[in-house]
This record gives structure tokens, C-alpha cells and sequence, in this order.
């Protein structure tokens, strides 16, 4: 197991503004031109109660881009991070931007993780960003942990996308995507999906499987809006 040693800390405070930097820096080129179905995530918060929030594992850069708008707007957002020592870098950002880290790994530790996630909701009232085909995919596939513990904890689930006009998409298992510089970036959010309390194993299948299509019929539907 790796330590923190001096070393390490002066890499990770190195490396911390280069990663903030590059995220800042689609944030500060592209243009969003229109947030599609915002009032559903505005009226959710309205209320005062946790939501889920969920997007795919590619679309970390907007999709963190439109978990601030919602912190602004009185969201408390929290990140799920790695356990492990390589994480404290992302700590540090998540934390710096006054999100909540939250420290499992949904590959290693995926029951901890969701219990850790269902304390964060129901006893300080932050709203885990879940990247539901995550850590390892299938791409697109949406897993049933956000599904659970939207179940466990009745908190609704709040699908989102964004499409950018002009993109890299990268080699990697998830395909990640970085827009270029410059280009147009349309967010979609769908309608919250809410989970019974009593909910059969059949039943919440059918759950998983409908938020996955809807959060790929969002992806087009931002994309037919460029």
C-alpha cells in the first residue's frame, strides 16, 4: 500500500492546478449555449431534499461543469474518490470547489461505497454525483448501485448529458470525451426518476434499464439541438 510520503506530496501539489487548470480551460473556451430541461434539477432542489445525480463516465468535463451551476443554486454536491492515495489529488479539487469527497472505490469496495453514499444522503444531505457506468463499464451501460440507493434512501435519480459541437473521444474503455476548444456545448436533463421503497428484483431491473435509455436519448437529444 502506498503512503504519502514527501515526495508524493510535492508531485500531487504539482500535478493538482495542472489537472484544475485543464479543466478550467474548456469551461472558460467552450460555450454552453442552452441547459435542456434544467427546471427538472431546480425544482428537485426546491424541495430541499438529496437527489442522485447521473451522468456517463466520458462526460466528466460538463458534467462537472453543470454539477456547479446546481451547487449555486444550493445543490450540496458530493464525489465518490478512490480510497487509495492516488485520490487525495481529486480530494483536494473536489473539496476546493466546496463539494463533499467521499472516499470508496465502486470497483473495490462496492458495498462500503454504497453504504457510504447512503450515509452521505441521509445524514448530511449531500447529493452523490454517480457515474453510472462506472469504473470499468460496460460503456453506456448503466450499473444498479445509483439504482439501489435511490431506492434505499428515496432520493430521486436526475439523469444528465451534454453534447459538444465539435469533441476528441479518446481510446479508453469509457470513450471519453474532451471538446475542442471553442466549440458549442448543449446540456440535457431528464425527468427525475424515483425508485418505490417496495420495488420487486424484476421491477428494478426494469428501472435500470429505463434510465439507461433515457440518459442515452438525452445524448442525442442534446446533439440534434447543435
Amino acid at each position: 500500500m502506498r503512503t504519502m510520503t514527501w515526495k508524493r506530496k510535492v508531485l500531487y501539489a504539482t500535478i493538482r492546478p495542472i489537472i484544475r487548470m485543464f479543466i478550467l480551460f474548456f469551461w472558460w473556451t467552450c460555450r454552453v449555449e442552452k441547459i435542456i430541461g434544467n427546471e427538472h434539477a431546480l425544482e428537485l432542489i426546491k424541495k430541499g431534499t438529496p437527489i442522485i445525480p447521473c451522468y456517463w463516465h466520458q462526460m466528466h468535463i460538463f458534467g462537472t461543469w453543470y454539477m456547479r451551476q446546481l451547487q449555486k443554486q444550493g445543490l450540496k454536491i458530493g464525489y465518490l474518490i478512490s480510497p487509495s492515495v492516488d485520490g487525495e489529488i481529486l480530494v483536494n479539487i473536489v473539496e476546493s470547489w466546496g463539494a463533499v469527497a467521499i472516499r470508496g472505490s465502486s470497483n473495490r469496495t462496492g458495498a462500503r461505497a454504497l453504504k457510504d453514499m447512503y450515509n452521505t444522503i441521509s445524514k448530511d444531505k449531500v447529493s452523490p454525483v454517480t457515474t453510472s457506468d462506472g469504473p470499468t463499464g460496460p460503456v453506456h451501460v448503466f450499473k444498479q448501485g445509483a439504482v439501489i440507493l435511490a431506492q434505499l434512501t428515496q432520493s430521486p435519480m436526475l439523469p444528465i448529458s451534454w453534447a459538444a459541437s465539435r469533441y476528441w473521444e479518446l481510446n479508453t474503455w469509457d470513450k471519453f470525451i474532451i471538446p475542442k476548444p471553442f466549440s458549442r456545448i448543449v446540456v440535457a436533463v431528464g425527468a427525475p426518476h424515483s425508485i418505490d421503497k417496495k420495488i420487486t428484483p424484476e421491477a428494478l431491473e426494469n428501472e435500470r434499464v429505463k434510465i439507461e435509455k433515457d440518459m442515452n436519448e438525452l445524448f442525442l437529444h442534446a446533439k440534434a439541438e447543435l
